[in-house]
């Protein structure tokens, strides 16, 4: 019986030792976030304990797109509401497997970009819901990032940034 309870004893051990490894990451340096229009650049984010199992690194970026509206006489005016825009992402292998545990962010970047050209109506163009407007992008922005590391499928660190917010963003 003393075998068997120690069997088990070793079997859930073994079990518990990849999460283990997975929650024994430390940040050297947090990552830090440029917004520069629809783009988000991440860079310079250092982490240790990483172990073997490679760690990559998911930026995903949202924001906004504003238009201007045209009526049929040519003059223009800007739209009144921004549109969602498209979210954008992008991955980085931080490399960890082949550097002893620890990896790095460096220069992950991912944008945003126009969707389907939104109505009048959605834009909020003048005239009452009048669908006598052309509709042109303008502008597309960048207003949040979120970034998530993970390894073997779990999160093990994750950052929100803002437009406007700390360039090291907040914890999630």
């Amino acid at each position: 019986m003393r075998k068997f309870l120690l069997l088990i004893v070793a079997a859930l051990a073994v079990v518990a030792m990849p999460s283990t490894a997975l929650a024994a990451v430390n940040v050297k340096s947090l990552p830090t976030a440029t917004f520069s229009g629809p783009t988000v650049t991440l860079t310079g984010g250092n982490f240790s304990g990483l172990g073997s199992v490679p760690a990559i690194a998911t930026l995903t970026v949202q924001g906004s797109a504003t238009y201007t509206c045209t009526n049929q006489g040519g003059n223009a005016s800007p739209g009144q509401n921004p549109v969602p825009a498209q979210p954008g992402s992008a991955n980085q292998d931080l490399g960890n497997a082949d550097h002893n545990g620890r990896g790095t962010i460096t220069d992950l970047t991912a944008s945003v970009t126009a969707g389907p050209t939104p109505t009048p109506q959605q834009v909020g163009c003048g005239g009452g819901g009048s669908k006598n407007w052309t509709v042109t992008l303008n502008t597309l922005t960048a207003t949040s990032a979120h970034l998530g590391i993970t390894q073997s499928g779990s999160i093990i660190f994750c950052r929100n940034y803002t437009l406007g917010g700390p360039t090291t963003g907040t914890a999630c």
